[in-house]
């Protein structure tokens, strides 16, 4: 009979010290604001001195900002895909992970001995065709990536979890962290791969009628219709920030907000973003494969440039915090000036939110 787990908390052990803070200002802002939303709410002075919840202490830039490959990343992983493996044969194949494959019929083990036709993007998720019908849809999510090593290259016991063996070299499927959210889906015939699309309108092969009548078809933000796959496809956290700021529009705008003309710029900033990213990954993998997909290039405007000065005039981008999430924004380019509420600090702090860069700075200067 297996033994109970006993947990003992060791009360004499003496607490942390709390890790440096890396964004002084801004921490000051923030404890100060915390402290008196917390006053209104009743807290004593005593829970007031032990500090902020930790869930509510301003993060590093990019700290918790999702990373999920987009639109531009997957093309240029398809494309690369295209030039290693297809009309190989797949050889061999391992899967590492008991979370990878989410499918029980057909198997992932019919696909060996069979040649890939191709590859494909269908949203966020990379589809292998193979022979017979078959057909790999393969989602990376936040933290998966693929990686092309040496023939027979054994997998990583850590991040490792799958492998596709070829004559010319292997695929190898890795997912950093500890959550395992990559998924590996195994369908056979067009139906049913047809299941696995989100019907997002690919803004890359759509005219100005189709982008329209899309973006008013229901009443949403502009960052939420961006990263609703099914409403457009392959846009997520990052490249909605980008193109949400070439088109100096705010990200809490509604859809049905836009005139024709608000519109037609959104239409050609979308495009242009993302036509520019896929040309410059392009440019940086060549004739090798990506292995370094990040969301997060200093080249971009906006997204992950917390703080840092807006490329187009110079004010600091600002974020709205929400779940794993950020926004990222200017606010003079795209708010006029007006500071958008964060989802945590603003609904404590009620009426003491700065709600324009000049009250941010005033309060910022007044805790100094």
């Amino acid at each position: 009979m297996p033994r109970a787990l006993t947990i003992r908390e060791d009360t004499d052990s003496p607490r942390r010290a709390l890790p440096p803070r890396t964004e002084p200002m801004e921490a000051q802002l923030c404890g100060a604001l915390l402290q008196t939303g917390k006053r209104r709410q009743g807290y004593s002075d005593a829970a007031i001195r032990s500090g902020p919840p930790s869930r509510l202490t301003p993060k590093p830039p990019g700290a918790s900002l999702g990373r999920m490959p987009e639109l531009p990343d997957v093309t240029v992983y398809v494309e690369a895909l295209d030039r290693h493996a297809t009309g190989r044969r797949l050889e061999s194949m391992q899967v590492a992970s008991p979370f990878l494959v989410r499918t029980f019929e057909p198997s992932w083990r019919e696909a060996i001995g069979s040649n890939v036709v191709g590859f494909r993007r269908l949203g966020k998720r990379i589809v292998f065709e193979l022979e017979n019908d078959l057909f790999f849809v393969l989602h990376l999510m936040i933290a998966g990536r693929l990686r092309w090593k040496r023939a027979g290259v054994k997998l990583s016991p850590k991040t490792g979890l799958a492998r596709f063996d070829f004559d010319t070299g292997t695929l190898v499927l890795t997912e950093a962290g500890s959550k395992r959210r990559a998924s590996l889906h195994v369908v056979r015939g067009e139906s049913a791969l047809a299941d696995h699309d989100p019907g997002g309108l690919d803004v890359l092969h759509c005219d100005l009628d189709a982008f329209r009548t899309r973006l008013r078809q229901g009443r949403h933000t502009l960052k939420r219709a961006f990263t609703d796959p099914t409403i457009f496809d392959g846009i997520g956290n990052a490249y909605s920030d980008e193109i949400l700021h070439r088109a100096a529009l705010s990200p809490l705008r509604r859809t049905d907000q836009l005139d024709d003309e608000a519109t037609r710029i959104l239409f050609d900033a979308a495009r242009a973003v993302l036509e520019e990213w896929i040309d410059r990954t392009r440019r940086e993998v060549g004739d090798g494969f990506p292995d370094k997909v990040t969301a997060f290039r200093k080249e971009m405007a906006a997204h992950g440039r917390f703080k840092e000065p807006c490329p187009r005039c110079g004010t600091p981008i600002q974020r709205i915090a929400y779940a794993d999430r950020e926004t990222n924004y200017c606010p003079a380019c795209q708010t006029g000036g007006k500071l958008l509420a964060d989802r945590v600090l603003s609904r404590l702090m009620k009426d003491d939110w700065p709600k324009t860069l000049d009250e941010l700075e005033d309060r910022k200067r007044g805790g100094e």
